[in-house]
């Protein structure tokens, strides 16, 4: 049984996955340990190339993952698979520093930790030679992370950092699973104050492939937010498929309100008018913002909004049916029509869940 598991994610990656391989050799010589490349398919030939490395060394092994994609549940698939006592983490990218895995590991044997971290924000550690903006937006990010990790903790943006496997097996199943910052998560999903250190690293410039941040990553991130802080109450993409609701709500009424009040076009006209821009408004909303990570495109994206207005259409009968069964129940009026809305609102997101994303989440 291997001591350490190092857990890689990567898609398109394999102009680096040899070089990290050989990297890791090096700094933990002696040390037992596997190498866990866990691939999302990549279309260069990531995962041959790993089955590849196996071959030559047993110590390595690829998951390749088909249909599925992101970081975090990429890291989890990974490390349920070993049954080393500890687990590493870091990117294939070449750019979190190998040579600070013996000392991880070091910690994590002979201090009562949990959690070692490898950090660019305490001493001895840096960003290398990112961009003002580049490190504008990491501190932004970790400012909205304050409250949900320890104060003391300085970088829970880090990708990089060694863990207990029993306190992340722990954790597992409360994971959010969003995104690229499953450390942040960890703390977050825990159950219990994780005991943890930091040890300084400096970020190393890509030298092979193309960086992975784009407002995709944003985007992730901020729905991981949403999760840890109010999560147990409503889920974040259920509270985003509201708020693009209710744009479309204001939205009906702006129309309906030119058109017949304005323009002095038919009430019928004017509230037809009114629905169709609000549903077509509320589908590309939800395609940009709330399943950003499952954007429809080209002909799908045609298929998706036929596909929204009969989902909606059927939520708007089931809307009006509830709200005059209520009323005809002698509920009061706005109570009658508040059911209609949720009961409405419900379907539309389920349904379009299901039937215009064919959303796993």
């Amino acid at each position: 049984m291997p001591e350490i598991s190092i857990v890689v994610p990567t898609f398109s990656e394999v102009e680096n996955i040899a070089e990290l391989h050989a990297r890791v050799s090096a700094v933990l010589g002696s040390e037992s340990w596997e190498l866990i490349f866990v691939d999302d398919d990549s279309p260069d030939g990531t995962a041959d190339l790993a089955r590849s490395l196996s071959n030559q060394d047993q110590r390595v092994r690829c998951i390749q993952r088909i249909g599925r994609r992101g970081l975090s549940t990429a890291v989890v698939e990974g490390a349920l698979s070993s049954s080393a006592p500890y687990v590493a983490v870091m990117d294939a990218d070449l750019q979190h520093d190998e040579s600070i895995l013996p000392v991880m590991l070091q910690q994590l044997r002979a201090r009562n930790l949990d959690i070692v971290v490898g950090s660019r924000y305490v001493a001895g550690g840096g960003t290398g030679d990112w961009n003002e903006s580049r490190k504008t937006i990491s501190r932004i990010a970790g400012r909205l992370a304050k409250g949900l990790v320890p104060e003391d903790l300085h970088d829970p943006m880090s990708g990089f950092f060694a863990i207990r496997s029993e306190a992340l097996r722990g954790a597992a199943r409360r994971l959010s699973g969003y995104g690229y910052k499953i450390l942040l998560d960890l703390f977050v999903s825990a159950g219990r104050p994780l005991h943890f250190a930091e040890v300084p690293y400096t970020f190393k410039p890509r030298v092979h492939g193309a960086s992975k941040l784009d407002s995709l990553v944003a985007w992730e991130y901020l729905m991981l937010l949403v999760d840890k802080r109010i999560g147990h109450i409503i889920s974040p993409r259920l509270l985003f498929f509201v708020l693009v609701g209710g744009s479309g709500v204001a939205l009906h009424y702006l129309v309906l309100s030119t058109l017949y009040l304005g323009l002095d076009v038919s009430f019928t006209v004017a509230q037809l008018s009114g629905t169709v821009l609000a549903m077509t408004s509320n589908f590309f909303l939800n395609n940009l913002f709330t399943y950003r990570d499952q954007r429809l495109r080209g002909m799908k994206l045609a298929r998706g909004l036929l596909s929204f207005y009969a989902v909606c259409g059927m939520g708007a009968l089931a809307n009006i049916g509830i709200a005059a069964y209520a009323f005809s129940a002698n509920i009061e009026w706005a109570l009658s029509a508040a059911a209609g809305i949720v009961v409405g609102t419900l379907w539309n997101y389920l349904a379009t869940a299901r039937f215009t994303w064919g959303a796993r989440k």
